[in-house]
């Protein structure tokens, strides 16, 4: 059985399992794949979460993959 509930955005849930998603995800937040694994991992999926939790644990600019 799924764990996708009936009705439930695909925009706003991050799947670390594929790695264009990934990918995807660290650009939007212009974060590492590897900070947005960790965020994933202490937050949970949800995109807004994520977001946040981003923001709280902001580091330094050499992490952000625009930066190099």
């Amino acid at each position: 059985m799924s764990d996708t509930k009936p009705g439930r955005n695909r925009e706003s849930h991050i799947d670390v399992t594929w790695e264009y998603a990934l990918c995807a995800w660290a650009r939007h937040f212009n974060a590492s794949e590897q900070r947005v694994k960790e965020a994933v991992q202490a937050v949970g999926p949800s995109a807004e979460r994520v977001r946040e939790h981003l923001a709280a644990t902001d580091r330094p600019a050499g992490d952000r993959p625009s930066s190099r």
